[in-house]
């Protein structure tokens, strides 16, 4: 079965699958931090492109192989292999952003996600019809199997990681990995045999079909959609909307009297700062406790923020500026609208235009932008300029 194949066609079907896995995966991503509604719709919407790639990748797939020609494709085994394919696909992501499992809880995702992809596979290949029967290895259906279920694994566990440059990018080609994998697998164990069985048109004649140009028709549909939604997808999320001016340096603003800008952020700040010893984050389903002395830095996301501790990121309920008024100011530093690090952990300044980025410190380290306008402090704190601290 192998042998015959179009490699374009094998070629673009590894594309879409790629492409549907990293929008899957990227509004999966978006999920946390986002209202009850927002939520739902980014869970449909991931496993909506996530299953989409999957089965346009299978029937261009098929499309690619030497299958007879008189072959016609039953319409139910065909949406039933999508609506499985989608329902699992959609528990293993909601398990997986819901509660960031660890190790072992990725595992079942993956088994799940593994389940999904093979269950399309093989209910898709039997609502093939024609006089031939299909006979598979099933040394061959086990091997497709579990290169479903360990590249699901790799692609979700790179997600899950913050350290992993790229993640998202990264996840995704394991993503088209384990479709394509285990779908050129099970098609190298497959046989088509002259008929007799069950596949007989005559036998099915009272069935619903599609012949190959009318489903060559749905997957030219199924890749512009997967393909517009990535393209979509890559825009940022306040694409549109103006982006903020610095602020101006106290002096500056004192000199052209500009009054003092106020903090957009309505979240009352205490009477006393510095004063909180551990800040609490979400993971596991649990809530724990970071040493202020083990953070790096802070970002905001939405109405939370993700807290590092050198190691990895986890979501707190904190907003930016109740964060900014609980740490204590003397070590950390907001440079940024939507990030915060502490000072002793920086360990290099980078200038990027008017701009700059730190790194922190720790056994996986991270960078975190420094605003034009908060340039001149950091410098300063870190004895960079005269007079600096």
């Amino acid at each position: 079965m192998l042998a015959g194949h179009n490699p374009y066609l094998v070629a673009l079907s590894l594309a879409i699958a790629v492409l549907g896995g990293y929008t899957g995966l990227g509004l999966a991503g978006r999920i946390l931090g986002k209202t009850d509604l927002q939520r739902r719709a980014l869970l449909v919407g991931a496993a909506g492109f996530l299953s989409t790639g999957i089965w346009t990748m299978h029937f261009i797939g098929m499309l690619a192989a030497p299958l007879p020609v008189d072959v016609a494709y039953l319409v139910l085994p065909t949406i039933v292999s999508f609506l499985i394919c989608a329902l699992v696909v959609g528990v293993s992501i909601f398990f997986v952003v819901g509660s960031r499992p660890g190790a072992f809880g990725t595992g079942l995702a993956a088994l799940l996600l593994g389940v999904g992809i093979c269950s399309m596979h093989y209910v898709g290949i039997h609502g093939l019809a024609g006089p031939f029967a299909i006979e598979h290895d099933p040394l061959k259906v086990l091997l497709s199997v579990v290169i479903a279920i360990a590249t699901a694994y790799g692609a979700l566990r790179i997600f899950l990681d913050p350290q992993v440059g790229l993640r998202l990018a990264i996840s995704a080609v394991a993503f088209g990995l384990a479709v394509s994998g285990m779908h050129y697998t099970a098609m190298w164990g497959m046989t088509i045999v002259p008929a007799g069985g069950g596949h007989d048109m005559a036998a099915m004649g009272a069935s619903f079909q599609m012949s190959s140009q009318f489903v060559s028709l749905v997957v030219a549909c199924l890749c512009f959609f997967v393909t517009a939604g990535f393209l979509l997808f890559l825009l940022p999320e306040q694409w549109g909307s103006a982006e903020p001016q610095p602020a101006l340096a106290a002096a500056d603003a004192a000199a052209i009297g500009v009054p003092p800008a106020i903090d957009p952020d309505p979240t009352p700040m205490p009477a006393q700062r510095g004063r909180i010893e551990r800040i609490p984050v979400q993971s596991g389903g649990a809530t724990q406790f970071v040493p202020v002395g083990d953070v790096r830095s802070i970002r905001a996301d939405a109405h939370y923020t993700w807290v590092h501790d050198g190691n990895r990121e986890r979501m707190c309920g904190w907003s930016i500026s109740e964060a900014e008024a609980q740490l204590d100011p003397t070590m950390f530093i907001r440079v940024h609208r939507s990030h915060i690090v502490a000072m002793p952990h920086v360990t290099l300044v980078r200038k990027e235009g008017d701009a700059a980025v730190v790194e922190l410190d720790g056994p996986h380290p991270h960078q975190a932008p420094v605003s034009r306008a908060r340039v001149a402090e950091v410098k300063a704190r870190l004895g960079m300029t005269r007079g600096g601290a």
